[in-house]
């Protein structure tokens, strides 16, 4: 009885169209079957009804950078196999920071390279397996501004027990991996900074959503927010939690503006 032979996947992460064409035109020729995605978030979701023997991701894109993108797919799915791919970068070398098991450096190499890059990893997927499932894939993080006191800080969230925590940035790294205790379960939690995003408020002023004010003594802060019908009451948990919060009002769906004096002695 003959046996089916049946093709092996390829998921394509490019935001360029011109660039996802040619990468599935070199694959299909090959006998793969190709699916893809224009950001790392359309990656994840492409990953829930087709799971790919190899993924090649552009690094990057926005929304979510392939760096990013290829630490989600390491966690999630440590089966797969990675080809980062970038015309950003003349070595042949993963650039630092990028989980990838492979390079493929665009407008430098030669598609053949890519082809033989695609067949390698499948020729050696259980050992590039058991090879992800022995390290620890770090988490990216944009920044999150500053601090009350100017101090620029991010907020991690432990992969081990979910909580998050700030952490303050004393220095810019470039794609450098770190690593630090959890401050609820002391699991040691790798990340890694992307500078290229960030998480800040919009400017100050009406209609703004997400403006704050500082008094100049630093005693009193003042924010607007913008609150959806499912974090009403964690908000009010968490001001009254935090500080003594005195709210002007809290409707769903609607801006919410606070006034927070910082805690007196108990």
């Amino acid at each position: 009885m003959s046996t089916i032979s049946v093709p092996h996947r390829v998921l394509v992460v490019d935001d360029e169209a011109v660039i996802r064409e040619l990468f599935v035109r070199l694959l299909q020729k090959e006998g793969y079957e190709v699916a893809t995605a224009e950001n790392g978030f359309d990656g994840l979701l492409k990953l829930k009804h087709f799971l790919p023997a190899v993924i090649i991701s552009d690094l990057n894109m926005p929304k979510m950078s392939g760096s990013e993108f290829l630490s989600v797919v390491r966690r999630r799915f440590p089966h797969i196999s990675v080809i980062a791919s970038s015309g950003a970068y003349s070595s042949h070398v993963v650039p630092s920071g990028v989980l990838a098991d492979a390079f493929y450096a665009k407008g430098e190499d030669d598609p053949e390279t890519l082809i033989s890059s695609v067949a390698a990893l499948i020729a050696t997927s259980a050992a590039q397996a058991t090879a992800h499932q022995d390290a620890t894939a770090p988490v990216w993080i944009p920044r999150n501004g500053k601090d009350s006191n100017g101090i620029p800080y991010i907020v991690i969230t432990c992969t081990e027990c979910l909580r998050s925590f700030p952490l303050n940035v004393t220095r810019e790294e470039n794609a450098e991996v770190l690593e630090t205790p959890c401050l609820f379960c002391a699991n040691a939690v790798k990340y890694i900074i992307d500078f290229s995003l960030s998480v800040s408020s919009p400017p100050k002023g009406p209609p703004s959503i997400g403006s704050e004010a500082v008094d100049s003594a630093g005693e009193c802060h003042m924010s607007t927010y913008f609150l959806s019908e499912p974090y009403c009451s964690v908000f009010s948990r968490q001001v009254s939690h935090y500080c003594h919060g005195s709210i002007s009002k809290l409707p769903p769906n609607q801006t919410v503006t606070v006034l927070l004096r910082k805690r007196g002695p108990a």
